[in-house]
């Protein structure tokens, strides 16, 4: 717009003359002339603060190294272009200050929904945050977005670094499409514990390079480098356009997925190319045996990112179990985002943590040890491994007399029901079958201690505590019991009494008692 004034600033290309009698002054590839103006109206006052606003040429504009730089007041703020910043840590930079934001809607596990609105560039770890504070969940950790086709079966875990909106930009039109917010324990849990993603039988001869190096370093020192060792081993595949399901010899490396066409002959006259990873997704897939005809339930498939998602453009996968799965699907995922994947994991550990008490309760059992502090002389270490079973027998009694003693106030009503005070924790739920409690555990990630309790359908009163140990789901019968004159729970045939369900999980939080584990972590479900 033109200001008005004795003076007026006009913006011309360089390719114009001068006029004459003005001053010309070249600022960057733009011309700024500054010629007089006849007025016969006197100007309106401008105040100092009102901003004027300068229209650019169409043809060119004012180059942004030529205009002065404004100091930054706060330098320590800002990271330093060769300081250590982790990859996906910081969103690039925004050209427009006018940025136009996307609506998103994001479901919970009860069907309901909850719409954000966010900036374009903002990734799955973005929006995990705001939901966790929308929804005002207890803890930060472990929580995911799941990318869920319920038409199909297919469901993965975005990664920390995707951007949202590019993601639904791949979604059909017309689908039942839809993103989720749930709780994944095992999104990196192959950097804590890879022995168990990685089983020494499916790791190729070819990726042994380090002599001297068992399977355990190596696997480890491949996966800090952001890298994973190559993987082969039979699948189930279905063939195009039939509804028969065939096993082939599979080998999976940084060049991409390759299959064999004689046995499992490594030769490379014999290696059939399948797949590039770079452009790849990899989905699980639910019922598998119902919607495809799977073999067994441990399906899964990959497919090309950037294409919309079609039944007869996936590539069917079918395991032989459920570590066999992981194993193929975490490679994938290794082989495409390398370094990158490593960074999400040490950003996540980085990220502030709300309940470092429990965090410290589920330490690894490795670093804890018996103590004996009956003498005068102070604790010792029980070495004989004898001696320390003895005594966690004779401290879980002197814990039971504790409680009972602490809790001996007697029943008014004989006929009354133990404590309900179960049904408001996270863990509880409810009357749930023996399936879906599986199902439950499985889609928030097999990790070691994860655990729910729920009503057992085959015995009246009692309860189940379904617990994952070694990618597998465990079953433990939960049986009330009575002894003087109050009720109790007990899972070894009353050799240890609890008051209540909550009193169960707490113990067995730092004792392992009959269970091959502690329990660790809580399978919850969230309402948004």
């Amino acid at each position: 717009m033109e200001v008005q004034g004795q003076w007026a600033e006009v913006f011309e290309g360089s390719d114009r003359q001068e006029d004459s009698g003005g001053e010309s002054e070249l600022l960057g590839s733009s011309t700024i002339t500054l010629a007089p103006l006849v007025v016969n109206t006197p100007p309106p006052p401008v105040r100092r603060s009102q901003p004027l606003v300068i229209r650019r040429s169409r043809m060119n504009s004012v180059e942004l190294s030529s205009v002065p730089s404004i100091p930054n007041p706060f330098p320590e703020l800002c990271s330093p272009s060769q300081s250590p910043v982790l990859i996906g840590s910081l969103s690039p930079p925004r050209s427009d200050t006018h940025v136009r934001s996307r609506l998103i809607k994001v479901f919970g596990e009860d069907s309901h929904s909850r719409s954000l609105w966010v900036i374009p560039r903002a990734t799955a770890r973005d929006v995990c945050h705001l939901l966790v504070q929308t929804a005002h969940c207890s803890d930060q950790e472990n929580w995911a977005l799941i990318e869920l086709h319920s038409a199909l079966g297919l469901e993965r875990v975005l990664e920390d670094h995707e951007v949202v909106v590019e993601v639904q930009a791949a979604w059909p039109s017309v689908s039942d499409t839809k993103l989720l917010f749930r709780k994944n324990y095992a999104k990196y849990e192959f950097f804590r514990t890879p022995v168990l993603f990685f089983p020494k039988h499916m790791i190729s001869d070819s990726a042994d390079v380090t002599k001297g190096m068992t399977s355990a370093e190596l696997i480890q020192n491949l996966l800090q480098s952001g890298t994973c060792p190559e993987i082969q081993g039979f699948l189930h595949v279905r063939e195009p356009s039939r509804k028969a399901w065939k096993k082939v010899y599979f080998f999976l490396r940084r060049s991409g997925l390759y299959c064999s066409t004689k046995g499992s002959s490594k030769e490379p006259r014999h290696l059939q190319y399948v797949a590039d990873l770079e452009d790849l997704n990899v989905y699980s897939i639910t019922n598998s045996r119902k919607l495809y005809g799977a073999p067994v339930d441990f399906t899964f498939c990959v497919k090309p990112s950037k294409d919309r998602i079609r039944a007869q453009d996936l590539k069917l996968l079918c395991a032989e179990n459920e570590q066999t799965r992981t194993c193929w699907t975490s490679a994938f995922r290794l082989f495409k985002y390398g370094r990158q994947l490593h960074c999400n994991y040490q950003l996540s550990q980085s990220a502030p943590r709300l309940q470092e008490v429990v965090s410290q309760r589920c330490e690894s059992e490795a670093s804890l040890v018996a103590m004996d502090f009956s003498g005068k002389a102070g604790g010792r270490v029980i070495q004989n491994a004898w001696e320390a079973q003895s005594a966690e027998r004779e401290e879980g009694q002197a814990w039971r007399r504790r409680e009972a003693l602490r809790c001996s106030l007697p029943n008014l009503n004989p006929g009354s029901q133990p404590s309900s005070i179960h049904r408001t924790q996270l863990w509880f739920h409810g009357g749930v079958s023996r399936k879906q409690a599986q199902r439950l555990i499985e889609e928030q990630g097999l990790v070691d201690g994860m655990f729910l309790i729920r009503e057992s359908q085959q015995h009246a009163q009692c309860f189940v505590l379904s617990l994952c140990y070694k990618l597998k789901t465990k079953h433990y019968l939960v049986i009330p019991c009575e002894e003087g004159g109050r009720k109790y729970y007990t899972m070894d045939d009353g050799l240890t009494l609890f008051i209540d369900l909550l009193q169960l999980v707490e113990f067995h939080q730092i004792n392992r008692g009959i269970l091959p584990v502690c329990l660790k972590h809580p399978c919850v479900c969230v309402a948004l």
